[in-house]
C-alpha cells in the first residue's frame, strides 16, 4: 500500500483510508478471477480474498482523470443494474453532470439507432462487469472505454480501467462513487482540496423502503411527543380531603335519618288502618 510514486496532492488522507476500511471496500469474495490476481493482497483463513486498497486508490485517481478528459460531462454514463448501486449512480450523475442508467439496461441502447433511448456516450462507468455485462458488451462493439468496479471474482473482459473494490455491499459502492465524484470535481476546480466536500457520503448509500418508513414513523412519534403539552399535577391538600370526607359522612347520616322517619310514618299509618 505504497503511494510514493503519487504526487503529494494526490496522496490519500488517513480519513480516506479509514472510510474505505469501514465500508469494507477491501473485502472480496471466496472466488477469484485470474485477471484480478494483481489486485488481491492476500486470502483470509475463512477463504475470503482481501483486495489491495492502495491500488484501489490509485485506480480512483486514474479513473477521475479519464472522466475529466471528456469535454462534455453528458457524454459520460454511469450504469448500475444492482439495486445497491442505483442511488449511487444517480447521485454521481447529479453532482458531476453526467448521465445515468439505474435499473435494467435495455439491449440495443448503444447499438440500435431505432430505439428511443439510443445513446452515444464517450465513456461508460459500470458498477459490476458481470451484472452489467450487456452494457459492457455493447460498449465493446462501438469502441466505448469502460471504467468498472471490480471484485475479486469479476471478469475484466472489455474493461479498460478496473477499480478493485467490493461491488456487492451498499456502503462500499456508495463510497466508491462518492470518492470518484469528489475527485472529478477537484480536478475540474469546482471543489478545493484544502476544504472538505460539503456533500455527505450518506447520500450515495442505498436506502431500503422499510428503513425509510421506520425512520419516518419514529420521527413522527417524536414530533407528537414534542407538541403535546405536559401538565404538572398539583399537590392535594389534606384539608380539602378532610372536608370532602366530612361532607360525605353528613350526607349519609341525613339519608339514614330520612329513611328511618319514613319507615316510622308508614308503620303508624298501617296501625291506624282497618288492616
Amino acid at each position: 500500500m505504497a503511494f510514493s510514486h503519487l504526487p503529494a496532492v494526490l496522496q490519500p488522507t488517513e480519513e480516506d483510508i479509514q472510510m474505505m476500511l469501514s465500508a469494507n471496500v477491501h473485502s472480496g469474495t471466496k472466488n477469484s478471477d485470474d485477471s484480478m490476481k494483481e489486485y488481491i493482497w492476500r486470502r483470509r483463513q475463512d477463504g475470503i480474498y482481501i483486495l489491495n486498497i492502495g491500488k484501489t486508490w490509485e485506480k480512483i485517481m486514474l479513473a477521475a482523470r479519464v472522466i475529466v478528459t471528456i469535454e462534455n460531462p453528458r457524454d459520460v454514463i454511469a450504469i448500475s443494474a444492482r439495486p445497491y448501486g442505483m442511488r449511487a449512480v444517480l447521485k454521481f450523475a447529479h453532482y458531476t453532470g453526467s448521465n445515468s442508467i439505474a435499473g435494467r439496461f435495455t439491449p440495443g441502447t448503444f447499438t440500435n439507432q431505432i430505439t428511443k433511448q439510443f445513446k452515444e456516450p464517450r465513456l461508460l462507468i459500470v458498477t459490476d462487469p458481470r451484472t452489467d455485462s450487456q452494457a459492457v458488451k455493447e460498449a465493446s462493439y462501438v469502441n466505448i472505454p469502460v471504467i468498472a468496479l471490480c471484485d475479486s471474482d469479476s471478469p475484466l473482459k472489455f474493461v479498460d480501467v478496473a477499480i478493485p473494490a467490493n461491488n456487492k455491499g451498499k456502503l462500499s459502492i456508495g463510497l466508491m462513487y462518492w470518492m470518484l465524484a469528489r475527485e472529478v470535481l477537484r480536478l475540474r476546480g469546482a471543489v478545493s482540496r484544502a476544504a472538505e466536500w460539503d456533500v455527505p457520503v450518506d447520500l450515495f448509500f442505498h436506502r431500503d423502503i422499510e428503513e425509510l418508513k421506520r425512520a419516518d414513523e419514529e420521527q413522527a412519534a417524536k414530533a407528537e411527543q414534542a407538541v403535546l403539552p405536559v401538565y404538572e399535577a398539583e399537590p392535594i391538600v389534606d384539608e380539602v380531603v378532610e372536608d370532602v370526607v366530612e361532607t360525605a359522612y353528613e350526607a349519609v347520616a341525613g339519608f339514614d335519618a330520612a329513611a328511618d322517619a319514613g319507615w316510622d310514618a308508614a308503620g303508624d299509618a298501617a296501625a291506624g288502618s282497618n288492616w
